[in-house]
């Protein structure tokens, strides 16, 4: 057998190794410039730079400043609403300037004054983050809650100049206010319902205030709110009928109190401690999905009790069902005597977005025969 000389076996060795080196450089070449038949993720859009400031937006805090020095010279006070007024976007720290001229020109000196009118129609350029006249209604909303005396004229004046800060002041009035106001066993602080019901119309005028809110609000509250009872009653009543619950839950054969015979009953009993009681009672009466409208109840009993109704609302406002994980406020809907007697509540305002009806007995040997929910689907 012939054997190749070691020199041989290097050089082909060598030439092998060239060989190898090229042919990787070359395929190389060809992937980078052949596209690529699996997906790559897109490279992620490049952030828009914020548009430049214009000369009279980058002078405008300057241009606040001076007022801020000499509030009664009427002069400097019409070159800073010059300039505000070209300057349909003023950069946060223009806006932060707010405060101060409020301070300089007090609502109680006149909401008519030169100064008063710069900060309207500043807070009515400043985005919502750095609104002055929506953080001072969101502000007051919490002192109301303790108890805290407040000029709601001064208040209505800042949601009206809130500009694009009103969807969070109304927001603050929803929560803090109109939805605390929908809760049956709430008593509110004596500030509260007069301030959401100067702060409502407002918001209702560009539909931020939640039909479902407002309506359970109006039930709950009654002749106590006025005001807001005329908010709701804008909208018409449609066409109602007695409605059947899509699933009885509580009380034992709880499904009698529904199938029309009001010789049959249903025995429900007060029971505070028992599990869910707050929002299902003896007796829940549910609906998938929640009823449009409900307008009124009649219902048959033996011992007195109360109904409420389970009121869906946007995220955040209200109760939380933490099984569910939506939203909901418990008005109030009908106080029967339950004498044996065939009984009729009918409601101030037409509830919304309803997912049950809960009874709440107030003895403990409570009996009812039948309960007639009317409103439509």
């Amino acid at each position: 057998m012939r054997r190749y000389p070691l020199r041989t076996l290097l050089l082909m060795l060598v030439a092998l190794i060239a060989f190898g080196r090229l042919w990787c450089v070359t395929h190389q070449d060809e992937k980078a410039a052949a596209p690529s038949s699996s997906p790559r993720a897109a490279a992620p859009p490049v952030a828009p730079a914020p548009p430049a400031l214009s000369l009279d937006c980058r002078a405008l805090e300057q241009a606040l400043a001076a007022p801020l020095r000499t509030p009664d010279d009427p002069q400097v006070v019409a070159e800073a609403r010059k300039r505000l007024e070209s300057c349909p976007r003023p950069p946060p720290r223009a806006c932060e300037m707010a405060p101060a001229l409020a301070a300089r020109a007090p609502f109680s000196q006149g909401a008519d004054t030169p100064l008063r009118g710069l900060l309207g129609a500043l807070c009515e350029r400043c985005a919502g983050a750095v609104n002055a006249c929506a953080e001072t209604v969101s502000r007051a909303m919490l002192e109301a809650a303790i108890g805290r005396p407040l000029n709601i004229q001064e208040l209505q004046w800042n949601l009206e100049h809130a500009g694009p800060g009103t969807p969070s002041a109304c927001d603050a009035v929803v929560r803090l206010g109109l939805a605390p106001a929908a809760q049956a066993d709430i008593e509110l602080p004596a500030g509260v319902l007069p301030l959401v019901e100067g702060l409502s119309p407002a918001c209702h005028r560009v539909g931020l205030l939640p039909p479902s809110v407002l309506a359970a609000a109006v039930v709950q509250q009654g002749d106590r709110a006025p005001a807001l009872k005329a908010l709701a009653q804008t909208t018409k009543p449609g066409a109602t009928s007695v409605l059947k619950p899509d699933q009885v839950s509580g009380a034992q054969s709880a499904l009698l109190a529904f199938d029309g015979d009001p010789g049959t009953h249903v025995a429900v009993a007060s029971a505070p401690q028992q599990h869910r009681w707050a929002a299902d009672g003896a007796l829940r009466a549910s609906y998938s999905p929640p009823l449009k409208s409900v307008a009124s109840f009649r219902l048959k009993a033996q011992g007195p009790g109360t109904l409420r109704a389970i009121v869906r609302t946007p995220k955040g406002a209200g109760l939380k069902d933490p099984e569910a994980g939506t939203s909901f406020v418990n008005p109030t809907v009908c106080q029967y005597q339950g004498k044996g007697e065939w009984e009729t509540c009918e409601l101030s305002a037409s509830l919304t977005d309803v997912e049950a009806i809960s009874v709440f007995p107030a003895r403990a040997d409570g009996k009812l025969h039948e309960l007639e929910v009317r409103g439509a689907r």
